[in-house]
């Protein structure tokens, strides 16, 4: 596989780089089947064809997965003329892009069945102007100049096919082995075109941990507030994918550290409380994240954006609550109702689903429900109150609540994480005996009008939200006792 333009900067790196391109030949060789049976298709109408940007880089890395990128000099009309007869499924949504999007079932390089998504998309340059959300869109001719307004040097390699020509005019390979973020042009051109290549820097070095170079961060500080002509939903995906990266921390360091953060998630760097003269409470910006890393340390079925997100926005409800006591003491009263209400507030801003924001408000809300029983022996009904606040986000608010002990007092440390075991095993206990994921009242609403003889309405309401306190407090009654419950409570009503 030739590489068309691999003018070395740094000698020493040739060896590491040629072993990395046979790792990449490999790794197309698996998709080879596929990915050449279509460049035949587009060879035999006239077109070129290339394996684009994340696949390759992702090739290079060992990576790659069984979505492919490719990019063409045909128009969109003429890749649908190209795939529809060859593809098992297409798709048009991206085309006002350049782009059109198909599914084929086919074979790897070691003859095993797989389904690959393919994305294929027209040479272009694409721009903002100083107002507008969305790219414009115009094609270009050749692929150097599609390979100049990628993001960055790592996603603008290509590689020919079905010849398996390797093409890298800005030196991708070298800054992939480098791990450095470099853009193809400079900065500045690449941030104006597309703002959110800002942010994309961000999640790349959470993703694949690289470092970003040193002019990169320069022109995201310069640029920061020209985010703001990005659509909320945009951010957001970007967002999502820098926290369930690998190296989330490095991420959103730099989204703090550039400014960036100021204008997509300004929560954050509002953690950075300035200091009291006395130092009487902990650094929350470092605090948090670190009781996001924690939390990612106890996650057992990958990345869970819901506990990272909970995590991530527990403590934003106390730059709004900090108080100086008069003994000295700094306070954050009811912090994680306030931080509930501004994650809400944030959540909806940057257009998470309904439920996303509920789960993750709800879980900061709670994160501090663990302290507030203090270190004596739980009450049953304390431990019922509990499992049914948290609901299906009991796990969740276990993580959470573990996450949330930084404190470098090991004997500390130990007394907490002692205190919670010994609450989870009370949960489990009560569990088995009551089935407290379910915990309804022993009389349902027809029993209720049943035995009182009404007929619906709020009273029904009211007589079952008493019966759900008694169980809460008591534990299952027995029918005749709940029975007489409700009489006594019915007694005690003024009547109409």
């Amino acid at each position: 596989m030739p590489n068309a333009n691999n003018d070395s900067h740094h000698p020493q790196s040739t060896n590491e780089l040629s072993q990395v391109q046979r790792r990449a030949v490999g790794e197309l060789l698996r998709v080879s089947p596929v990915a050449d049976d279509l460049a035949r298709r587009f060879e035999a109408a006239g077109f070129g064809l290339a394996l684009v940007g994340g696949s390759v880089r992702d090739a290079l890395l060992g990576r790659l997965g069984n979505d492919l990128d490719f990019t063409t000099d045909a128009r969109p009309d003429d890749v649908l003329k190209i795939v529809r007869p060859w593809a098992d499924a297409v798709w048009e949504v991206g085309i006002a892009f350049g782009t059109v999007g198909c599914r084929k079932e086919g074979r790897n390089g070691d003859g095993a069945s797989q389904s690959f998504q393919i994305e294929i998309t027209t040479y272009r340059s694409e721009a903002y102007d100083r107002t507008s959300r969305k790219p414009e869109v115009s094609y270009g001719d050749s692929i150097d100049e599609d390979l100049v307004r990628r993001d960055f040097t790592v996603n603008a390699m290509a590689v020919a096919l079905p010849r398996k020509e390797f093409i890298d005019p800005h030196h991708g390979l070298e800054d992939l082995a480098a791990r450095v973020l470099r853009t193809p042009g400079t900065p500045e051109d690449s941030f104006s075109d597309d703002p959110l290549r800002m942010m994309r820097a961000a999640r790349f070095a959470a993703q694949l941990d690289f470092d970003v170079a040193p002019e990169v961060i320069a022109a995201m500080k310069a640029m920061a507030g020209r985010i703001e002509i990005v659509s909320a939903e945009r951010v957001r995906e970007e967002l999502n994918k820098l926290i369930l990266g690998a190296r989330p921390v490095k991420g959103l360091r730099l989204l703090v550290d550039t400014g960036l953060a100021e204008h997509v998630l300004p929560e954050l760097p509002a953690l950075r409380l300035e200091r009291d003269e006395h130092h009487r409470h902990k650094d929350v910006y470092e605090h948090t994240l670190t009781v996001l890393e924690q939390a990612i340390a106890l996650e057992q079925d990958g990345p869970d954006l819901v506990l990272r997100l909970a995590a991530l926005l527990h403590d934003i409800g106390k730059p709004k609550t900090r108080r100086f006591e008069k003994d000295g003491r700094v306070s954050f009263h009811h912090h994680e109702v306030v931080g509930a209400k501004l994650t809400k507030s944030r959540m909806t801003k940057l257009k998470y689903s309904n439920e996303l924001v509920k789960d993750v408000s709800r879980l900061v809300e709670l994160h501090l429900r663990f302290h507030g029983y203090g270190t004596g022996e739980w009450t049953d009904s304390a431990v019922r109150r509990y499992v049914r606040d948290a609901g299906p986000l009991l796990e969740r608010l276990h993580k959470l609540t573990r996450s949330d002990c930084t404190t470098r007092n090991k004997k500390k440390a130990g007394a907490l994480s002692r205190a919670y075991d010994g609450l989870e095993e009370r949960i489990a206990r009560l569990q088995e005996q009551e089935e407290l994921d379910a915990i309804r009242p022993d009389l349902d609403g027809n029993e209720i009008m049943k035995i009182l003889g009404i007929g619906p309405g709020p009273k029904v309401g009211k007589a079952y939200k008493h019966l759900l306190e008694l169980r809460l407090e008591h534990g299952p009654m027995e029918r005749e006792a709940a029975v007489a419950a409700l009489h006594e409570w019915w007694a005690a009503q003024p009547q109409d």
